[in-house]
């Protein structure tokens, strides 16, 4: 297939693009490199797939509507899986406009794209941010998310409304993935897993919000990029069972579908850095803080929905992934 991929040089991105090669597939990778964080990492994870046949690396920002409409009519993809976004729950609080611009008016211009060339199925990325305010564990997609406490949140259930109107309105059948606290080798410098490893090894304390009591469904790439291809090669129909009058959250008479991608296993966070801190043989410095505005303190995802369809199944324990993300720091970063 032709796959367009947004986001290419993104942590999740450079990773499904060299799966996808791998297999057969032709990309267009599109990505602005913006600064939000270490622009060499992303120019390392694009360095993987430049200098193959297949991929097409465009350096485009989502925003620009004329641009995107010159990417759509010029490759005409087959389908289009958008990870560009702007990342961070804790950076929407400091600067909400950066994702009006990128999480809204970016992923109306993909749809826009999507809609006037025939796009076969768009799957986009949602996040577990969703949830919000909800307590019930698991978090099923079947679930009321009405509540987010953070723009960030707020953007990406938008993106799922805004995913539904074009299913409903244009027949484009779109699939949308709430992603579970993702990590591994090749991750996001903002994340915890990245921040400790970095600020261990320097012998500097680690901030730990929630006093250490936060739970999260971590959850490693290789896992993720399973099931983002198992998705993406399933396109999705209309539920004839649909009903207005009980309606179902994660599908609709339209051809629309949402799920929950996550490791179905929910880790405490001082678990986790003591994991953390065994791969390194380094002990950790904590700075127990309270919980950050905008944060949940726990998440735990429902995948059933996921393995029923496409019969997505996570195989790798915390313990292993933490080890494999420490020991991809040490050699690229050489310490």
């Amino acid at each position: 297939m032709k796959v367009l991929i947004t986001g290419s040089a993104g942590f999740i991105g450079s990773n499904l693009a060299l799966r996808l090669l791998e297999r057969g597939d032709q990309v267009i990778g599109v990505d602005n490199l913006n600064d939000y964080y270490d622009v060499a990492l992303k120019e390392a994870r694009l360095a993987r797939t430049l200098d193959h046949p297949a991929y097409t690396d465009l350096r485009i920002d989502i925003e620009d509507s004329a641009l995107m409409r010159e990417v759509f009519a010029t490759h005409r993809p087959e389908r289009v899986v958008n990870l560009a976004a702007q990342a961070g729950v804790r950076y929407s609080i400091e600067n909400p406009m950066a994702y009006v611009a990128t999480n809204l008016v970016g992923f109306a211009n993909v749809l826009e794209g999507c809609r006037h060339t025939g796009v076969e199925h768009l799957v986009y990325a949602s996040s577990s941010s969703v949830y919000g305010a909800n307590t019930k564990m698991p978090f099923s997609v079947r679930h009321n998310v009405d509540h987010p406490v953070s723009l960030y949140a707020a953007s990406k259930k938008a993106n799922e409304l805004m995913a539904h109107t074009y299913s409903h309105l244009y027949g484009l059948p779109t699939t949308g993935l709430r992603f579970f606290t993702v990590y591994g080798p090749w991750g996001r410098p903002d994340m915890a897993l990245f921040k400790f490893t970095r600020a261990i090894i320097a012998g500097e304390p680690i901030d730990v919000f929630n006093y250490g009591k936060h739970r999260r469904d971590f959850t490693y790439i290789d896992d993720i990029v399973e099931g983002v291809i198992r998705v993406l090669d399933r396109v999705p129909q209309g539920n004839p069972e649909w009903s207005g009058e009980a309606p179902d959250a994660a599908s609709s008479r339209a051809p629309f579908r949402l799920y929950n991608i996550g490791n179905n296993n929910p880790v405490e966070l001082m678990e986790y850095i003591a994991l953390l801190e065994q791969s390194l043989g380094l002990k950790a410095e904590l700075n127990l803080l309270p919980l950050q505005p905008g944060d949940v303190p726990d998440t735990y995802a429902d995948v059933s929905e996921l393995v029923r369809d496409t019969g997505y199944h996570p195989n790798t324990s915390v313990a292993d992934g933490v080890a494999r993300f420490v020991a991809w720091y040490r050699d690229f970063y050489q310490v």
